[in-house]
């Protein structure tokens, strides 16, 4: 179910000291925030203004703070990319990746963040990733600020063969690494897949 609370209730959402200068971009473009429910394919969506209104950010309330903000940067740097490009670059070419390097360097050693997370920050700053889900390194930092549940491991925790299933109820065999994927069986089909390393899984005895 979707949130639409008032925007200081965002406060909730990010880490602390970060709250004003996330709002001051917010307020800046108006733009219609909406925190959601877990989506499996991303972690937030940007909209620009069209028939049915103006900005629209939608981001995936489960994260955690810190994954929650970069998120949310990484959804206005489309936002300002758009405001100077209009449609005519790539989503994730290098005019995104300038504005996105320049927003997040604006919240990089003020104290807001982890020294492992502001680490990984600096590197993905050099050449960000179309979504945090695509740096590994990032992803593997963030991750360590979930909320641990039992049982569950990332893709690359676990040991040749052992049976994994996702959240769709799906059980796979984890096979070799290729390049930086697995390349993992599912038990039912006996179709290959692969898997980024840092996804997370459910172990299932064997």
């Amino acid at each position: 179910m979707k949130q639409e609370a008032p925007l200081n209730a965002l406060a909730a959402y990010l880490p602390e000291g970060t709250f004003g200068q996330v709002m001051a971009y917010l307020n800046q473009y108006k733009v219609h925030l909406t925190v959601t429910r877990e989506r499996q394919s991303i972690l937030g969506d940007y909209r620009h203004p069209d028939r049915r209104g103006g900005h629209r950010i939608s981001i995936n309330g489960n994260l955690n703070r810190y994954a929650f903000l970069i998120t949310l940067l990484h959804e206005i740097s489309h936002l300002t990319t758009f405001m100077q490009y209009a449609n005519s670059v790539a989503s994730h070419g290098k005019e995104w990746k300038q504005h996105f390097s320049a927003i997040l360097k604006e919240f990089v050693g003020k104290g807001y963040l982890p020294a492992d997370v502001e680490a990984a920050l600096r590197q993905s700053i050099r050449n960000p990733a179309a979504s945090s889900c695509a740096d590994d390194d990032l992803m593997r930092v963030l991750k360590r600020y979930d909320r641990q549940k039992e049982n569950h491991f990332l893709v690359e925790q676990l040991q040749p063969n052992q049976l994994f299933r996702t959240k769709d109820g799906r059980v796979f065999r984890k096979g070799e690494r290729i390049r930086k994927r697995y390349r993992c069986e599912e038990v039912a089909t006996k179709r290959m897949y692969l898997f980024s390393p840092v996804y997370e899984v459910e172990l299932v005895a064997a």
